[in-house]
């Protein structure tokens, strides 16, 4: 598929030309964003793109870096700044098209004043709110000052919310207008007409990451009674296996004293160079070695094992940091006095 130039390109092309070009180490950085289906489609792209000016290379990277920047301008101070600055950069017509090509996700967000507000500020807006209303908006303020708010309210509001977030899916533009009014009365509202995504499981989980200990086990234990299936799927979320990383070397050396040898190196087959040096420096050289030799013997094995040895390794980071033996980096988790 050589081209001249990108004017007819769809996104698709344009994706798998920029892939091709950043070389496979990145492209398989970006992949590990994407759903499944788009790496289907971004694979079959590849596949089928033969030859490439180094003309389109340069042109679509650079549509790509503006894009980029625009993405930084908004989240830095809105659509005005951003506009304004690309101005300056790319003139009036080339601003408005890199504007325009900005997905939604990219606009915009609702509640963009309660972003900037402090969570103190907010909690007292909120506290007396319906769990509902309150879960839509620490769906969309950042995980930081949702989790201060969240540790805050009282304990037997705390997981009515959390499940609320975690259980909401698709809400009305009218409804979240209404919302903000109530918040901002003279504030016009931004919001994209599309019915816009919020909540879901990753958002409390992340959420859930940077509360405090006590708040978390709590907001765990309730659901496990009030919602198993949801607790579970939460739980499996909350520490992945690559987040061995947020221990420090005494955690490590702890959490492998429990580990079996075999299921430490099917784990490390599938892991990513970070994980695997941060585990080997802190084992014995001799036991160090033979774990390598050990996953090199094994050839290629299944993900579906590998899942399971990392899954065996992640309980056993939970169970010790259940009984306090050891502690998991979090972030946020001061409370808020009122």
């Amino acid at each position: 598929m050589a081209k001249s130039g990108d004017e007819a390109l769809s996104g698709l092309q344009k994706s798998a030309i920029l892939l091709i070009t950043l070389g496979p180490e990145r492209s398989a950085t970006i992949f590990k964003h994407l759903k499944e289906e788009e790496i289907e489609e971004l694979t079959l792209e590849i596949a089928n793109t033969r030859s490439i000016t180094p003309q389109l290379k340069e042109s679509v990277l650079e549509e790509f870096y503006q894009v980029c920047l625009a993405q930084q301008y908004i989240a830095e101070g809105g659509i005005g700044y951003a506009k304004e600055l690309l101005e300056k950069a790319l003139g009036n017509e080339q601003a408005i098209e890199v504007i325009s090509k900005l997905t939604a996700s990219l606009q915009v967000k609702p509640f963009e004043f309660v972003r900037k507000a402090e969570a103190s500020q907010l909690l007292n807006f909120i506290q007396d709110e319906h769990p509902q209303t309150i879960a839509l908006i620490l769906s969309y303020v950042s995980s930081g000052q949702a989790a201060q708010i969240i540790s805050a309210l009282p304990q037997e509001r705390q997981a009515d919310v959390a499940k609320r977030v975690a259980l909401m899916d698709r809400t009305s533009p009218d409804v979240i207008k209404e919302v903000e009014k109530v918040l901002e009365g003279k504030l016009a509202s931004l919001v994209n007409q599309d019915y816009t995504i919020v909540g879901g499981v990753d958002q409390v989980v992340e959420i859930l990451n940077s509360v405090d200990r006590g708040t978390e086990k709590h907001i765990m234990e309730t659901l496990e009674i009030e919602e198993p299936e949801l607790a579970d799927e939460i739980r499996k979320k909350m520490f992945v296996f690559e987040d061995i990383l947020l221990l420090d070397d005494r955690a490590i050396q702890r959490v492998l004293r429990d580990v079996d040898n075999n299921d430490l190196g099917l784990a490390l087959k599938g892991s990513n160079e970070q994980v695997q040096t941060a585990i080997f420096n802190n084992l014995s050289k001799r036991l160090a070695t033979m774990i390598k030799e050990d996953m090199e013997f094994m050839g290629p094995v299944r993900m579906k094992d590998v899942e399971e040895a990392q899954q065996k390794i992640v309980n056993i980071i939970r169970k010790l940091e259940d009984s306090g033996e050891i502690v998991i980096s979090r972030g946020g988790g001061d409370e808020i006095i009122v």
